[in-house]
């Protein structure tokens, strides 16, 4: 998958301290790509964006 064009920025939900980290590109037709802040030339993951609303706004299990 071509991320060229990719806008990264730090996912909401991540602290601010530099550490664990998840950036998220939102800006490509039809696909939402989730990366590692600390290793950004690594692999990236890609979702529908119906299937990352899915995932946010879904309430963590206890």
């Amino acid at each position: 998958m071509d991320l060229t064009g990719a806008r990264w920025r730090t996912s909401t939900r991540s602290s601010g301290n530099g550490g664990d980290c998840v950036e998220v590109a939102d800006n490509l037709p039809g696909v939402v790509a989730v990366r590692d802040s600390k290793d950004r030339s690594g692999p990236a993951l890609a979702f529908p964006p119906a299937a990352w609303r899915a995932f946010v706004t879904t309430p963590p299990t206890r």
